[in-house]
């Protein structure tokens, strides 16, 4: 028994996808972040260029 809780390796895999699920996220989110402002400008640049 102790044999095949130290071969299960689905406790591992399952910490590894979630690993990988948070950096994608943290990758979605600074880009989301860094586009966010640049956007933030533009319209603002927009804004005031406008009657």
């Amino acid at each position: 028994m102790l044999k095949k809780f130290i071969k299960n390796e689905a406790g591992a895999t399952a910490i590894e996808y979630g690993l990988i699920a948070a950096g994608i996220a943290v990758a979605i989110a600074v880009v989301v972040f860094a586009l966010g402002s640049k956007l933030n400008t533009l319209f603002s640049n927009i804004n005031t260029l406008l009657p």
